[in-house]
């Protein structure tokens, strides 16, 4: 058997349940249902950091923050440290990155790459680049499609709310973001797909600005979208960062009106990304490249959209930020049409692939081959931190920014409030559990009674066994984990006589 191909298709921030294949009413995902038809949905998939930058080291490295480093969006995978892409490049395969990037910023890993592609929200910013190939569409009609995109979030009085905005465009489909990503694909698959590869197809979609083509977004009418639970006084039990997240982004203000528009634009977006998943399956079989290629799709983390009368994100750990969907397919090599309900991680992703192409994983990766797609066990529980062991982010720091609040204090506010605290989170079927060594409140919830994580029980006594059995799976992750690169031991036997 010749070296499968990798395609890694990624999303950004895209929760889990914005798909009907996670249980989300009214967003039908049919693409992602074909995947998973051909390969294993894991239904409890979950990011090791609900913030773009680390949860992409973190992927790339099969390593938590804590190790890798990368622990805010401003510091990007250091020079010299491992990943994936190295060992694929020592192998033999041409390297591409199609899309965003938020990872890699060393010359010696840009050049790595023989195809480098890169765009983000607001389409091409500066020091963006290609290479290897050329843009299937002219520039000039890619930043023209751009132009709402760059002039959203500005906080103009016109905008839905201090706290988001969205839009529409009736721009060409192939000059979006999502569009331009999926034909750039289709166009490196006709150039390279005679040759092995591994590819990061990485959608900046559909992560804010939210604006989305008019006939997706037309898919989600008011009466078709369903607003999540929600529960007054929530916040008054909460952790302070949760407090102030909330007075930042809470929605109370906001009509449903404008709700539910904004809603229509992230899934509008959803479903042209489900979409191009399909153009991209329709491309590896047309070019009979799907039995030798090990497609993963999964997404970065989370966004609110709506739960917890929010939208965006920030540094908390429920499961609309923490809980991705992730989907692995190779026909006739990994089961096909199985859902695992193991607790899993992005981390687990490279040392599956490498598990699946043959080649030894690096000691100093803390991810582990997927159950179902390989022979290991069922995991019983995942985890996730945020913060740098910074000074926390309070009220009083947040009543100090000028009024009103919103997405540009969110933004304004971000580089504090990532790197505030060293906030770690344990998940099992039943139970998440959050903890801050440096003073914050904890979290516990009861996730099969309130599964829309609502009412935080960390301070009921009642509860004192449940959060010392997670405390000790929060230890244990810590000390395993606690050295990303592997020391030497002695050679020599043991020698009691020796003393």
């Amino acid at each position: 058997m010749s070296m499968p191909n990798i395609l890694v298709i990624m999303t950004d921030q895209q929760k889990a349940m914005s798909s009907h294949l996670y249980g989300n009413p009214f967003c039908e995902t049919p693409s992602l249902e074909r995947l998973a038809k051909e390969g294993v949905l894991f239904e409890r998939a979950f990011t090791p950091h609900p913030l773009c930058m680390p949860a992409r080291v973190s992927l790339w490295t099969g390593q938590y923050p804590h190790s890798h480093g990368s622990r805010r969006n401003e510091t990007p995978l250091r020079a010299g440290h491992p990943h994936a892409f190295r060992i694929w490049k020592e192998m033999g395969y041409r390297t591409a990155l199609i899309g965003k990037n938020h990872c890699f910023a060393d010359p010696e890993d840009l050049d790595g790459f023989d195809v480098w592609c890169e765009i983000s929200h607001r389409g091409f910013t500066s020091g963006m680049f290609h290479k290897g190939m050329d843009w299937v569409r002219p520039r000039a009609a890619i930043n023209a499609c751009h132009e709402i995109r760059c002039n959203m979030d500005s906080g103009c009085e016109d905008q839905a709310s201090p706290r988001f905005d969205y839009a529409v465009s009736d721009a060409p489909l192939e000059d979006h973001s999502t569009g331009l990503i999926t034909a750039q694909t289709l166009e490196f698959l006709e150039q390279h797909g005679d040759e092995p590869f591994a590819a990061w197809i990485s959608f900046p979609d559909p992560h804010e600005p939210y604006q989305a083509p008019r006939q997706y977004a037309e898919m989600f009418p008011p009466g078709k979208i369903e607003t999540p639970k929600w529960r007054e006084g929530e916040f008054a039990e909460a952790p302070e960062r949760n407090q102030v997240l909330y007075a930042m982004m809470g929605m109370e203000e906001d009509s449903l009106e404008n709700i539910q528009g904004v809603m229509a634009c992230y899934y509008g977006m959803v479903r042209f990304l489900d979409d191009s998943v399909g153009r991209i399956l329709d491309a590896l079989e047309r070019l009979e490249l799907r039995e030798n290629t090990i497609v993963v799709f999964c997404s970065d983390h989370g966004d609110f959209m709506g739960e917890h009368r929010m939208v965006c994100k920030g540094g908390v750990f429920y499961d609309c930020l923490t809980r991705v969907p992730l989907i692995v397919s190779w026909p006739g090599h990994v089961p096909q049409g199985e859902r695992d309900k193991s607790l899993v991680n992005l981390v687990d992703i490279v040392p599956t692939l490498l598990r699946l192409q043959g080649v030894e994983i690096p000691a100093g990766m803390h991810g582990e081959p997927l159950p179902t797609v390989t022979d290991v066990s069922p995991r019983e529980a995942t985890f996730c931190e945020y913060g740098a062991g910074g000074p926390p982010f309070r009220m009083e720091d947040l009543e100090a920014w000028p009024r009103p609040w919103g997405r540009k204090a969110l933004i304004a506010s971000l580089e504090w409030r990532e790197a505030e605290g060293r906030r770690k989170m344990v998940r099992s079927r039943e139970w998440k559990y959050v903890h801050d060594a440096m003073g914050d409140a904890d979290e516990l919830y009861d996730l099969v009674d309130d599964p829309w994580e609502l009412k935080n029980l960390a301070t009921d006594a009642s509860y004192g066994r449940i959060i010392e059995k997670m405390r000790l799976r929060l230890l244990d992750w810590s000390i395993r984990t606690e050295d990303a690169r592997p020391v030497p031991l002695p050679e020599a036997e043991m020698d009691p006589d020796r003393v």
